[in-house]
């Protein structure tokens, strides 16, 4: 162990739309710690609130933040009391740390932890670094035909599939996905294994409906030609959706989205809001008697996560579009940011870059 790096090269959130590159320290490995070699990075919509904005939610970005939590990579270092990895591992890192103790993680709901130490949520630096260290109890094993690139779609997958568990998605229903980027996209496979037989999908970007239907979805809807609600409605006899995954954050579309349910439908609120609140219809809800969830990020999903991306390693592939270097860490946010007519997800390499763009 006492070769291993002691500093990694970071990329650091200094102010809002700037990004540094820094040397910072590496933590210790401990007993049951890993040190990873990070190989490849996902850029998530809420790594970009934090960018554009300063703010995720409730969480303010008071300091400098080393920003990204969707990764995998190469384990160079294995704690003492580490039985399950060994020097070589290839891994996905899950990047939240429940406490372990509080009633919400001892009844597996370690996701709504108040104490969750959780990557790129401040004051807890991310994964956009050429090495870190994270317990080995939240680090998995990838196949070894799986690429790191689809390997860090495990962490954004993680939120359909939770999504999908919470509203138990039935085989033979109807899914409607309000939004078509990389989480209504990656919620569209995780209907299909489900089993849900119809799949609708919606969204502005007419690249994004046509990867929709590469992923599985069944029928589409272009929200700046057709309204919502009457779409739904003209798929479905007339009834409306089983479920609903709301995956786009538009409070326009969260809105619409709870009146394309059926009578007892579910629907899941998925997206990262661009503001705090958006109105809905309460009259809807006293008449409809849908369930409605708000999912924050996942909880006991990356086995099945990993498992169900290596049986789609073809169609996970098609979300990947960009590839950047660390080096090239800003240039990576502002195509995120402003590229949503013909890019997907964006992966930045902390170490050496395994694809150009």
């Amino acid at each position: 162990m006492s070769d291993l790096p002691t500093s990694s090269r970071s990329a650091v959130l200094e102010k809002v739309n700037d990004v540094q590159l820094k040397e910072t320290p590496i933590k210790p490995v401990g007993p049951t710690d890993v040190l990873v070699k990070v190989m490849a990075v996902g850029i998530c919509g809420s790594d970009v609130h934090s960018y554009d904005t300063g703010r995720l939610g409730d969480f303010v970005v008071k300091e400098p933040l080393i920003l990204g939590h969707e990764s995998a990579g190469q384990i160079i270092g294995v704690g003492s009391e580490v039985t399950d990895f060994q020097v070589g591992d290839r891994v996905a890192l899950e990047p939240g740390v429940p406490c372990g103790k509080c009633e919400y993680c001892r009844t597996g709901k370690y996701n709504l932890c108040p104490d969750v130490q959780f990557m790129a949520t401040p004051p807890v630096n991310g994964d956009l670094t050429q090495y870190i260290t994270w317990p080995a109890e939240f680090v998995y094993h990838l196949p070894a035909d799986m690429s790191y690139e689809i390997g860090s779609l495990s962490e954004p997958f993680s939120v359909s599939i939770h999504a999908a568990q919470l509203m138990d998605i039935q085989p033979g229903s109807t899914v409607f996905i309000s939004g078509s980027g990389p989480v209504g996209l990656l919620s569209i496979l995780a209907a299909r294994t489900f089993g849900a037989s119809k799949i609708i999908a919606s969204d502005a970007e007419p690249s994004r409906l046509e990867m929709a239907l590469k992923m599985g979805a069944t029928d589409t809807i272009d929200v700046t030609k057709q309204d919502v609600k009457e779409a739904v409605k003209a798929l479905t006899a007339g009834d409306g959706a089983d479920y609903v995954i709301e995956a786009s954050g538009n409070n326009h579309a969260e809105s619409d989205a709870l009146l394309t349910l059926k009578r007892a439908g579910k629907i899941a609120y998925v997206g990262m809001p661009t503001h705090d609140t958006a109105p809905l219809d309460i009259m809807f809800m006293t008449t409809y008697e849908p369930q409605i969830f708000g999912i924050f990020r996942y909880a006991n999903t990356y086995p099945l996560a990993i498992k169900i991306l290596h049986e789609h390693m073809q169609e996970a592939e098609q979300l990947l579009t960009d590839f950047y270097s660390l080096d090239e860490t800003q240039a990576a946010f502002e195509r995120t940011k402003t590229g949503k007519s013909d890019s997907l997800k964006v992966i930045i390499y902390p170490n050496e870059k395994l694809r150009d763009k």
